[in-house]
């Protein structure tokens, strides 16, 4: 089953994420996203790269500049995942090739992101849009547009989003949070699979 679900590990450090990544992968889920203001964060990604990119997506979060961009895409990762929506980012991002999953909340942004070139719309934050919100954009927005909600999103709302149109869930304290043991990131995202199979049925 392919569950549309981004683990963010935002904080995470070098030494530690391949352990971490391997509990979330365990857990079902085979796309993450290492945010840029993590320790390290380059290291990170590459490590995600280097060892596990022919199991799960591996992405980049927090992405706010070109400069950014033309790390990454040296890395060759496979999405980009910003808070906003900047058209620079977003051309710059499906230049090199990668995913663009931009940062957005009005019909202005959805659309002129699209219009740009974006695979993929990020709703943050989620808890702003509000779920009857998001079934309005979707009246409007074209089919097929992957949807993510990202931000106040979890178990508790799962099953509204996906009745509202939420094509899928960026999740990151809900997984992890700085300081998180393997063990308990295991656990969590067991938890967030769990609940998300048992939503979309």
């Amino acid at each position: 089953m392919e569950r549309n679900i981004i683990a963010i590990l935002r904080g995470v450090r070098p030494e530690e994420v391949l352990q971490i990544a391997a509990c979330v992968v365990d857990s079902g889920i085979t796309q993450i996203e290492v945010p840029m203001n993590s320790p390290d964060v380059f290291d990170s990604i590459q490590l995600l790269h280097d060892e596990l990119a022919e199991h799960i997506s591996v992405g980049a979060g927090t992405v706010t500049s070109v400069n950014q961009v033309k790390t990454l895409e040296s890395i060759g990762i496979d999405f980009i995942v910003s808070p906003n929506f900047d058209p620079k980012v977003v051309e710059a991002t499906k230049n090199a090739g990668m995913l663009s999953y931009p940062g957005v909340i009005t019909p202005t942004e959805c659309f002129s992101a699209l219009n740009c070139g974006a695979d993929g719309l990020k709703f943050f934050p989620a808890s702003l849009l509000g779920v009857a919100n998001l079934m309005a954009l979707k009246a409007v927005l074209p089919d097929k547009i992957p949807l993510y909600m990202v931000g106040g999103v979890g178990p508790e709302n799962f099953s509204s989003w996906f009745s509202a149109g939420a094509t899928g869930f960026g999740i990151g304290s809900g997984i992890y949070k700085a300081g998180d043991t393997s063990q308990t990131v295991a656990l969590k995202a067991k938890q967030i699979v769990q609940s998300y199979d048992e939503a979309k049925k």
